[in-house]
C-alpha cells in the first residue's frame, strides 16, 4: 500500500482545497439538474440513462489519456445548455425532447467518469477516504435539492418546463469555476509515482485487467443493487406514500395533471439529510474499523446494505397505518444505504492503478446503471400494473400492489450485500497486486504485452 506522501507545501494545500471545493459545488449543481430530469417521465429517463451508459466508457478512455479538466468543463457546458434548450420544446415535438435527454446523458457521463479520479490523484489513504466522503455528500444533497427545486418550480409556475430552466444556470457556473480554478493533477501523484508515467497500457489491456480484478467486479455488482433501489425509490416512493394517505383517508386522490408536491418535497428533504448522514457515518465507521481489520471497507458496505434491507422492508409494513412510521423507516433505511457510496469509490482507488481509474469508474457506472436504475422504475411499475389488472382497481389495491412491487428492492439490496462480502474475500490480494503494478508504469517500455498487463 502506498504510504502517506510527504507533507505538501502551503501552496499545494491551497490548490488541493480549491480544486476539491469547486468540484464539490459542481456535483451539487449537476445532481440538481439530474433529479429534475429523472422526475419528468420514465421513457425520457430511460433514454437519458442509456445514453449515459453508452458514453461513459468513451469518457473513461479519454479521462485516462487526456486533460481531465477540459473534458469535465465541456461536458458540463454541453449538458447544461441542452437541458435549458429542451425546456422550450413543445409537446408536438416529443421525439426531440427525448433526443435531448440522450444528449444530457452524454454530458453527465463526462463528469461521472472523471471526477473521482482527480480526487484520487490529490489524496491517498485515510485522507482520500475523507475527501471522497465529503465529495460524495454532494450526490444526495444535489439529488434532494433537485427534487425540491424541480417540484417547487413546477407547482409555482404550473408548468413542468420550469423544472428545467432553473438548474442549468448552476451547471454553467460550475463549469466556469472548473476552468478557472481547478488544477490538473498528474496521474499517480498521490500514490508516490511522482507523476512521471512513461508506460501506458492499451484499452484492451485495461479491460482485461479489470475483468480479472475480482474486488472491482464484485463491488460493481454490489453497487448495482444500490442503484436499483435508489432508482425505484426516487420514482415510486412519493407515489406510494400519497396512496397510503388516500387509504388512511387523510388525503383525497389526485385527479389533476399536476398534483401536490408535498410528498416529493418531504422525500427530497429526507434524501438530503440521509445522504449527508450516511456518507459521514460511513467514512467515520470505515476509518475506525480499519484499526481492527484491513478488510474494513467492503465489510462496512456489506453490513450497511444488509441492515438497510431490514428497514426498507418495514416501510411496507407500517405505511398502511402510519405515514410518520414509514418516514422513519425510510430515514434509517436510506442512511444505511448511502453509507457505501464513498467507500465503494475508495475500494476502486485501492484496487485499480491510477492510469486505469477513469476507465474503471466509467465501466462501473455502466454496470450499475445497466443492472440498476436503467430498468428498476419500469420493472416496479410493470409488476404493480400487472397486479392491479389481476384484481380490483380500488384505492387500497393500488396502494398494496405498488407496495408488493417495491418489496423487490430489499431482496436486491440483500444480494448487493452478499456481493460486498465476496469483495471482502479478495480485497487484500487485489490491493496488493495494484500496489505492486503501479510502479511499473514509471518505467519506459517499448510495447505492452497483453498477457502481462499491469493489474
Amino acid at each position: 500500500i502506498a504510504t502517506e506522501p510527504s507533507r505538501p507545501s502551503p501552496r499545494n494545500r491551497v490548490g488541493k482545497n480549491r480544486c476539491w471545493c469547486v468540484m464539490y459545488l459542481r456535483v451539487i449543481f449537476c445532481q440538481c439538474i439530474h433529479s429534475n430530469i429523472f422526475s419528468l417521465s420514465f421513457f425520457s429517463s430511460a433514454v437519458f440513462i442509456c445514453s449515459f451508459m453508452v458514453a461513459a466508457p468513451i469518457f473513461g478512455y479519454l479521462g485516462d489519456r487526456f486533460n481531465r479538466k477540459v473534458i469535465l468543463s465541456c461536458g458540463i457546458f454541453f449538458w447544461s445548455i441542452v437541458t435549458l434548450l429542451s425546456s422550450f420544446i413543445s409537446k408536438e415535438l416529443y421525439w426531440l425532447f427525448v433526443l435531448s435527454r440522450g444528449l444530457v446523458g452524454i454530458g453527465e457521463s463526462s463528469y461521472s467518469s472523471i471526477s473521482p479520479t482527480i480526487i484520487g490523484d490529490l489524496f491517498t489513504n485515510n485522507t482520500r477516504t475523507m475527501m471522497l466522503s465529503v465529495f460524495y455528500l454532494a450526490i444526495p444533497l444535489g439529488s434532494g435539492l433537485g427534487y425540491i427545486l424541480g417540484s417547487s418550480a413546477k407547482v409555482a409556475a404550473g408548468d413542468w418546463h420550469w423544472a428545467l430552466r432553473v438548474s442549468p444556470v448552476l451547471g454553467i457556473t460550475a463549469g466556469t469555476l472548473i476552468l478557472l480554478f481547478v488544477p490538473e493533477p498528474k496521474r499517480g501523484s498521490a500514490d508516490q509515482m511522482g507523476g512521471h508515467i512513461k508506460a501506458r497500457t492499451s484499452w484492451l489491456c485495461d479491460m482485461k485487467a479489470l475483468a480479472k480484478n475480482r474486488s472491482y467486479v464484485f463491488s460493481s455488482l454490489a453497487s448495482s443493487g444500490v442503484s436499483f433501489a435508489t432508482g425505484a425509490f426516487g420514482v415510486w416512493i412519493p407515489i406510494y406514500l400519497a396512496r397510503a394517505q388516500v387509504v388512511q383517508k387523510t388525503a383525497e386522490p389526485c385527479t389533476k395533471e399536476i398534483c401536490s408536491s408535498t410528498d416529493s418535497l418531504i422525500f427530497g428533504g429526507i434524501t438530503c439529510v440521509t445522504g449527508l448522514l450516511g456518507v459521514v457515518i460511513g467514512a467515520a465507521t470505515t476509518r475506525l474499523c480499519r484499526q481492527k481489520t484491513e478488510r474494513a471497507d467492503p465489510l462496512v458496505c456489506a453490513v450497511s446494505m444488509l441492515g438497510s434491507a431490514i428497514f426498507i422492508c418495514l416501510i411496507f409494513v407500517v405505511a398502511k397505518k402510519s405515514i410518520i412510521g414509514a418516514y422513519v423507516c425510510i430515514f434509517i433505511g436510506e442512511t444505511l444505504l448511502f453509507l457505501n457510496w464513498a467507500i465503494t469509490a475508495d475500494i476502486l482507488m485501492f484496487v485499480v492503478i491510477p492510469t486505469r481509474r477513469a476507465t474503471a469508474v466509467a465501466f462501473q457506472s455502466f454496470t450499475t446503471h445497466l443492472l440498476g436504475d436503467a430498468g428498476s422504475p419500469y420493472l416496479i411499475g410493470l409488476i404493480s400494473d400487472s397486479l392491479q389488472q389481476s384484481y380490483t382497481m380500488s384505492a387500497l389495491w393500488q396502494f398494496l400492489s405498488l407496495g408488493y412491487a417495491l418489496m423487490l428492492c430489499p431482496f436486491i439490496i440483500v444480494l448487493g450485500g452478499m456481493f460486498f462480502l465476496a469483495t471482502a474475500l479478495f480485497f487484500l490480494d487485489d490491493r496488493e497486486k495494484s500496489a505492486k503494478s503501479a510502479p511499473e508504469l514509471t518505467q519506459a517500455v517499448p510495447a505492452v504485452n497483453l498477457s502481462k498487463c499491469a493489474y
